[in-house]
Order: C-alpha cells, then sequence, then structure tokens
C-alpha cells in the first residue's frame, strides 16, 4: 500500500477522558501501528478529570510534590514522550501516528518536528492568533532547547509562540519506522496552577506561557475541533475517514491500561519497557 498515494488519515475522536485511559490509547494505537500496511492517524482528545502527565525519563519524586498530588486528588501518568511535567486540564489534545513515508520530506528528526507541528501554526493563525516557531521570532541571543522539569518553562526551536508566548506542547517519540507525536493545546491557561504541584516553583516559569483565551477565542469545542481537523487536511492535503479503535487496539489499551498505566511502578517510577 502506498500510503503517500492514498492521502487518507484516520481520524479518531474520544471524549474527555482520565489520564490513564488517555495514555494507554495513545501507546495502543503507537503499538498497533504496522508502517508498511496501516492508515496514519490523528486522534484529537482532552482530559476528565485534570491529571499531570510525566516525561518518559522523569522520576515524580523529584519533580513532584506528591503530597500534594495526593491531597487534591490529582492523577499522575506517565507518556510514552519524553520532555517535563504537564498539566492537563482545559485543553484539547491530539496525537499522531505515521510512518516517515507518510508525511512530506524532512531533512532529520527536528526537520520533521516542523514538519508535523506545522498544521498547528495554520490552525492557531485560522483562529486569528499570530503565531509562529520560536526559532523565527526570538530575539538573537535567546537560548534555546534548555531542558526543564515543567514543560511550559522552556523553549524549542519548534515551540509554537504566539505574542512571545508558548502556547501548547509537543512531543516526538519514533519506534520501528514509526512516529508517534502528541501535543497540547490549551483552552484556558492553568499552567500556574500546574506549577503549584512542582517541588521547585518558580513564578517566571508559569509566565511565559500562553492559551486560546488570552487571544479572545472562547469557541465551543466541537468548532475547535472543525478547525484543527480542517487545517491538518489542509496543511497536509488529505482527506480523513472516521474512525474508533480496531479490536486489536482496543486489547492492546485495555491490556496497557491494567499492567501499565494504573501502577506506580510505570506513572511514577518508569520501570523500563
Amino acid at each position: 500500500m502506498n500510503q503517500m498515494q492514498s492521502k487518507t488519515w484516520r481520524l479518531i475522536m474520544t471524549p474527555p477522558l482520565p489520564g490513564a485511559e488517555n495514555m494507554a490509547i495513545d501507546e495502543a494505537l503507537l503499538r498497533s501501528f504496522n508502517p508498511q500496511s496501516s492508515l496514519p492517524l490523528l486522534r484529537l482528545y482532552g482530559w476528565n478529570p485534570p491529571a499531570l502527565s510525566l516525561g518518559r525519563f522523569q522520576k515524580a519524586a523529584e519533580v513532584l510534590d506528591l503530597a500534594r498530588c495526593r491531597a487534591d486528588g490529582i492523577a499522575i501518568v506517565r507518556r510514552v514522550t519524553g520532555g517535563g511535567v504537564i498539566f492537563h486540564a482545559d485543553e484539547l489534545t491530539y496525537s499522531l501516528v505515521c510512518a516517515p513515508g507518510q508525511i512530506p520530506p524532512s531533512s532529520s528528526i527536528k526537520d520533521s518536528f516542523r514538519v508535523l507541528t506545522g498544521f498547528l501554526l495554520s490552525f492557531y493563525r485560522r483562529l486569528g492568533i499570530d503565531a509562529d516557531y520560536a526559532a523565527d521570532v526570538v530575539p538573537e541571543g535567546t537560548r534555546l532547547g534548555e531542558r526543564t522539569a515543567f514543560c511550559f518553562a522552556g523553549k524549542e526551536s519548534y515551540d509554537i509562540l504566539a505574542g512571545g508566548l508558548k502556547i501548547g506542547g509537543n512531543a516526538q517519540r519514533r519506534l520501528k519506522g514509526t512516529i508517534f507525536q502528541h501535543g497540547s493545546i490549551p483552552l484556558i491557561n492553568r499552567a500556574g496552577v500546574g506549577l503549584s504541584y512542582m517541588r521547585k516553583q518558580a513564578p517566571e516559569h508559569a509566565e511565559g506561557t500562553a492559551s486560546l483565551a488570552e487571544y479572545g477565542v472562547y469557541a465551543d469545542r466541537d468548532i475547535l475541533i472543525h478547525e484543527i481537523s480542517a487545517a491538518f487536511s489542509d496543511y497536509f492535503g488529505v482527506e480523513f475517514k472516521m474512525d474508533t479503535l480496531s479490536e486489536q487496539e482496543q486489547a492492546d489499551r485495555d491490556d496497557l491500561l491494567v499492567n501499565r498505566y494504573t501502577t506506580d511502578s510505570w506513572n511514577l517510577e518508569g520501570a523500563t519497557d
């Protein structure tokens, strides 16, 4: 099957779900993907109740105030991607799975990140938000790519800025000829709330962030889903096939939910795959 000729992507939309189920679905979609025969896919979803997600290599006890998390009943889950802590609340989240040959060519893994986030620039601009990559707009001499425990505190070259503020975050992982990427689009800025669960709290780590609300966008979630899927379709020149999880994906999700994403050994410690 020549996926570039088919120009068809699966579109899977799931309602806001608990963090463990969201991450189990994301990994199930990655695990079930066959780069030789599977259609590439885009998933759109949300989080309910709010949750904290850790980057794949973080240790919960080192970066989070676990006592406060427990007191507030905030769930902690671990992503399959790297990066820092993200507080997921009032956001639209996407994930995508594809083979390298199913997207426009890129010169490097870093460049593929630019390719795969281009639809987000289109999405923000459709909403009337002037958004650009950090590398294109930050003042000369600004340090990019610094690792931070709190995701929104740092800026990578292809992070998206609006008015100089970081809006959302994205992370990528490659596995067996497959690209997996997911990211968050904050509807309301909850970075300050997320920062309150960190062991180290520097106010400036939340000050450089933004959400759709800061730019006067309060559109209904269904409208935003329509706009982001249209931006994706136009940017990549593809059509969507509305879909749900396959039987294999459902089985993988159920297995991952029980044996990984509801366990402290994975979520807090990051037990080796």
